[in-house]
């Protein structure tokens, strides 16, 4: 130690060998919580917790009750497509940043790609098969073959199910409705000319939203 830091430390009254033992003691205390809480999570496991393992879930979906066994981790995607074979909702980016896999819970928009199944119990699930079907389609549906709105069509079903939710809440839209309820849909076609016509049109008149 040289003169200098000798003379600070007199001077202080804190040594540097009382700043490494108080960090020492520091650390051994830190670590004795840490393992404290650690034994504490492991003593007291939650008891909503379920799986891995497959479980029993009941949805509701497009008016019907249905009951699958699949694991905790399932999407409400996967279940509808793999599990269920309701298959209106698409899986394209599965990264909830599409729309192709719009759905409606309760109500409300959501992308069933980032939706857990198990969290859709209780829910009423709609799907666009819920909207409309080629026998007796709504009139977005019929928009949507009159202006030739589509290509590969794989963003459709999400399209229509968010048109379907801004017209239940707004029965006269406007196209400010229709940015805000459509703004999570990309069209990977570019369609956007003919998704504009229906848009159009469904502004024209106030749709019957049976």
């Amino acid at each position: 130690m040289s003169k200098g830091e000798k003379a600070k430390e007199n001077d202080s009254g804190y040594s540097r060998r009382d700043f490494f033992r108080t960090g020492a003691a520091g650390a051994m205390s830190g670590g004795l919580a840490v393992g404290m809480l650690s034994d504490s999570l492991e003593a007291s496991p939650s008891s909503e917790l379920i799986g891995p393992e497959a479980v029993t879930v009941k949805l509701d979906v497009d008016g019907r009750n249905r009951e699958i066994n699949v694991e905790p981790r399932v999407t409400l995607l996967d279940a509808l497509r793999d599990s269920l074979d309701v298959t209106g909702a698409k899986r394209v980016c599965d990264r909830a940043t599409c729309g192709a896999c719009t759905v409606m819970l309760d109500g409300r928009v959501v992308y069933a790609c980032s939706v857990l199944a198990v969290d859709a119990q209780g829910s009423k699930i709609e799907t666009v098969a819920s909207v409309g079907s080629s026998e007796n389609m709504h009139p977005i549906q019929e928009a949507f073959v009159d202006h030739d709105a589509s290509q590969c069509g794989f963003c459709t079903p999400g399209f229509v199910v968010a048109c379907k939710a801004v017209l239940d809440e707004h029965p006269k839209p406007t196209t400010e409705n229709f940015k805000q309820g459509l703004g999570g849909n990309l069209c990977r076609c570019g369609t956007y000319a003919g998704i504009h016509g229906v848009l159009e049109e469904l502004m024209g008149e106030e749709v019957d939203r049976g």
